[in-house]
């Protein structure tokens, strides 16, 4: 495998990592490149077998979310872990260069293009730098610029300047919920400013940051999930 595959994958497969480390620790410490190299490798395969197979369940007009006793569990276009899905398959075909895991990928994202009109939520980052902003990476040529930029512009009306933060769950007018996920959507925040040059997006996700520095976090620097 590429080491540049390899780093794109990280992200990826980072949660079987901290899993692998924290049961077979002895093991890992004593483990080669080589041989850690060919775990990753059949884990990967095994999650392309897994990624077909899902394709082939999956309603129409659904993305998958998670697979448990023997049952597919689906979600809407709008919901928070829509991106995931084609993402996965967006980086699995940069692993093996499957062309039905890009057919799918580029399927399913057509499902996604229309919430980058959403402003109901701010989970967008989730939802369209998972999905649009990993096909940009991995998928020579093209160009989901005019997608991902409208996304940005629809989380950025959910800021307000105040308070300091973009609204995470809408509620009554006396209530501002922030959680700290929402640190995460500001990735593609920055995409739009790289991009545009426009420093509105900049300045949306520099002060959601530090209005979350300094309001989020305990003593012990462990974080409060909302705010």
């Amino acid at each position: 495998m590429k080491l540049g595959t390899i780093r794109l994958l990280s992200g990826f497969l980072s949660a079987f990592l901290l899993l692998y480390s924290c049961t077979s620790s002895k093991k890992t410490a004593e483990a080669s490149p080589k041989d850690l190299n060919t775990t990753l490798e059949k884990v990967l395969r095994e999650s392309v077998d897994q990624y077909k197979y899902l394709g082939t369940i999956r309603p129409a007009d659904q993305l998958p979310r998670t697979f448990e006793k023997g049952e597919l569990k689906t979600t809407r276009s709008d919901g928070w872990v829509s991106g995931f899905y084609p993402g996965t398959l967006l980086l699995l075909h940069h692993f093996q260069f499957n062309d039905s895991l890009k057919a799918e990928a580029q399927h399913t994202m057509r499902l996604l293009e229309k919430e980058q009109y959403n402003k109901r939520t701010h989970d967008l980052g989730f939802m369209m730098y998972c999905s649009f902003g990993t096909a940009r990476q991995v998928l020579p040529g093209s160009n989901y610029d005019t997608i991902l930029i409208n996304a940005a512009k629809s989380l950025s009306t959910r800021f307000n300047p105040t308070v300091g933060c973009i609204k995470s769950w809408d509620s009554g007018p006396s209530k501002f919920l922030v959680i700290i996920d929402n640190m995460m959507n500001l990735e593609l925040l920055m995409y739009a400013f790289r991009q545009t040059g426009d420093s509105s997006f900049y300045k949306i996700s520099v002060e959601h940051a530090n209005t979350t520095m300094k309001h989020h976090f305990r003593k012990d620097f462990s974080s409060y999930h909302v705010v």
